[in-house]
């Protein structure tokens, strides 16, 4: 019995469109791309809730016939393309003719057409594939389309979009990959009868601008080169530009939007060792080149394309941001005072330059009673001191004290100032030689110097109360030494029973500071301090659909912000403890994890504000710590409630076991 069979083209229409329309986004995308196909000159958006209740398109492009508009919703009926080897001459955004068929099989469409100027065009609307009705109407020239109840038909697929503010954000990066690569076409975008976004005919650089706003305008630095392969032209950001989130990177390839991996470490590559490790900056870049150079037809959505020399592109490109870069670096110029300058004669080279000679009196102790030079201080000037190091910090020590307390002019030595001393000198000596075995990495050394200390702690630390998250590193816990090495002002190193525990001393502050700073939000609420000066913060359109959701909860946790419209706000006061920090900065860090997390927006804002204040006050690599401020971070690291790893998720330390170090060593 023949078991294949055709499907009927409804569910072919579904089954291509779950590729070709994954969301409101895709709906905008593909019928934006089909107007400016057309030849539009003005284009308007409308959504409604996000897309999910209505989309509408209405552009003044050449419209469509009664025929060609009833053909237009048939399966790969397209006016892009007439035979195979049309698809490597392509000029157009589409030309697969699946767009419009897989729209209709998962909404209620209506079309408005008319490609005539006596006002007279056709209706028609259709439901999951399914012509309902088609008839005259009066309408301009151009398109109009509606496109009603997403996923009317495909409930599972409904329940799959995620929240309105997440699909507003998807649907403004849908059309910025438009409008950003065609600045002579107007565009318009209203949500809720609300206007977003309204771009006039510009060029490139106004065009961004006019997306994200004017402070970009001064990060942007020309980009321009013309090859046999094509041309390549654009804007790259500053050095100073550079961001770890949301930064605004474009790539274009004759008027498409596309992704490709290579190309960004190419450009990224240019700025290697002129910005942080781990930041990015913006770019906006445009490639010109033969279509049959490229192959766009690799993915439904028509995002990555294929070049036919893409090494050489990447050497292209990389040396163009590199030039562009360094045309347009501006160094510190620094001008002199040159007013009353004395006269420097010019060396003629006939006399006899003789190096200068510096006289010492190697019997000199600050800490005698007389004065070293004096005949019956000799052999007590032998023994003043223990260490080289420690009479020259105690000399500038006594010098600043004499200089303080007996005044410049007073010649006369203070009679036993010494005793003020007293301990210091064994306190640096015992410090340097701590510093010393830890630079030189004696093991052999630490190890003889902690367990000294580790047999007079281990009676003591039985009997005393153990921290009940200390279960969580029973290895850590088990037996601490008091005495801590620090190595290279970055890892704390101490002893433990079955090892070495190496700790970052700032992912461990880190893990100390975040569920502090967490809790005392969650169970006190934080309290708001004015800031003197208030800051701004200029948002880009998502920002600000952004900050409209989550202010109230930012309100609630100390921070107070005003609207002063054009996408511009005031940081008036913010929670006490951040007076320090980066406001701005720390509130679009805010705003960017607020959106990208679907779960509960009041416990996202705590928990990113709790990570974030941890992360900037943190103690940075490099700063050396005493040994109580050592033991006191290893003490509050083990009473926290995850020890093993920063609010990050990075590991905080490891053990190297005690049968590792002795098999090493022999």
């Amino acid at each position: 019995m023949d078991k294949i069979q055709l499907l009927p083209d409804a569910v072919a229409n579904q089954i291509a469109a779950g590729e070709v329309i994954q969301r409101p986004a895709s709906v905008i995308k593909e019928l934006v791309e089909n107007a400016v196909d057309a030849g539009a000159k003005k284009i308007q958006i409308l959504v409604t809730e996000a897309g999910k209740t209505a989309i509408q398109v209405i552009d003044n492009g050449m419209g469509m016939s009664r025929t060609d508009a009833r053909l237009a919703f048939e399966r790969h009926a397209t006016s892009k393309i007439r035979q195979a080897d049309d698809l490597f001459h392509l000029n157009t955004m589409g030309f697969r003719g699946e767009a419009l068929p897989s729209i209709a099989s998962v909404a209620q469409v209506t079309l408005k057409a008319n490609d005539t100027d006596d006002g007279m065009g056709t209706v028609l609307r259709i439901e999951g594939s399914e012509l309902i009705s088609q008839q005259n109407t009066v309408c301009p020239r151009g398109c109009n389309f509606l496109v009603e109840n997403l996923f009317f038909n495909v409930p599972v697929r409904r329940r799959f979009l995620k929240s309105n503010a997440t699909e507003m954000n998807n649907i403004l990066q849908a059309v910025h990959r438009i409008v950003l690569v065609y600045p002579d076409v107007a565009f318009t975008l209203t949500s809720n009868q609300q206007m977003l976004m309204s771009l006039p005919v510009a060029n490139t650089k106004k065009r961004i601008v006019d997306v994200f706003g004017m402070k970009i305008s001064q990060h942007l630095l020309p980009l321009e080169v013309e090859t046999s392969l094509g041309t390549i032209s654009g804007y790259v950001g500053k050095p100073e530009s550079a961001h770890k989130k949301n930064v605004q990177q474009y790539f274009f390839a004759n008027g498409r939007y596309m992704k490709h991996p290579a190309f960004h470490k190419a450009v990224m590559s240019a700025y290697e060792r002129l910005v942080p490790q781990g930041e990015q900056v913006p770019y906006f870049i445009y490639f010109k080149v033969r279509p049959e150079d490229i192959d766009v037809n690799i993915h439904p959505t028509k995002t990555e394309i294929k070049f036919q020399d893409e090494s050489t592109i990447y050497s292209i490109l990389t040396a163009a941001v590199r030039d562009a870069i360094g045309k347009n670096s501006q160094a510190t110029e620094i001008n002199f005072d040159v007013e009353n300058r004395p006269d420097i004669p010019v060396f003629d080279g006939s006399e006899q330059i003789t190096q200068p000679t510096i006289e010492t009196d190697a019997m000199y102790n600050p800490f005698m009673e007389t004065p070293s030079h004096a005949p019956s201080s000799g052999s007590k000037a032998s023994g003043g001191s223990s260490s080289g190091s420690s009479v020259v910090r105690e000399s500038s020590l006594g010098s600043q004290f004499r200089e303080s307390s007996l005044g410049i002019g007073n010649t006369k030595p203070q009679q036993d100032w010494s005793k003020l001393y007293e301990g210091l000198e064994t306190t640096a000596d015992k410090q340097d030689a701590q510093m010393e075995l830890f630079d030189n990495s004696t093991l052999n050394a630490f190890a003889d110097g902690v367990t000294q200390s580790s047999a007079a702690q281990q009676s003591a630390s039985q009997s005393a109360p153990q921290p009940a998250a200390a279960t969580a590193a029973p290895a850590a816990s088990a037996q601490r030494s008091n005495e801590h090495y620090q190595y290279r002002g970055a890892y704390i190193m101490t002893s433990v029973s079955n090892g070495l525990m190496v700790t970052d001393q700032e992912r461990a502050h880190e893990r100390i500071l975040y569920e502090r700073y967490l809790n005392n939000i969650k169970t006190r609420g934080s309290v708001s301090q004015k800031i003197l000066i208030p800051e701004t913060i200029e948002l880009t359109l998502a920002e600000m659909l952004a900050m409209e959701t989550i202010l109230p909860e930012l309100q609630s946790m100390g921070f107070e912000l005003s609207n002063l419209g054009s996408g511009t706000y005031s940081i008036d006061a913010v929670p006490a403890g951040l007076e320090d920090m980066s406001i701005p900065r720390l509130v679009s860090d805010m705003i960017h994890a607020a959106a990208e997390n679907e779960t509960s927006v009041a416990d996202d804002l705590q928990a990113t504000m709790a990570a974030t204040m941890a992360r900037k006050a943190a103690i940075p690599h490099g700063q050396v710590l005493t040994n109580e401020e050592m033991e006191r971070m290893i003490s509050s690291l083990m009473a926290c409630q995850n020890t093993r790893y920063s609010p990050s998720g990075k590991q905080i330390y490891t053990i190297i076991p005690h049968n590792a170090i002795t098999r090493d060593l022999g």
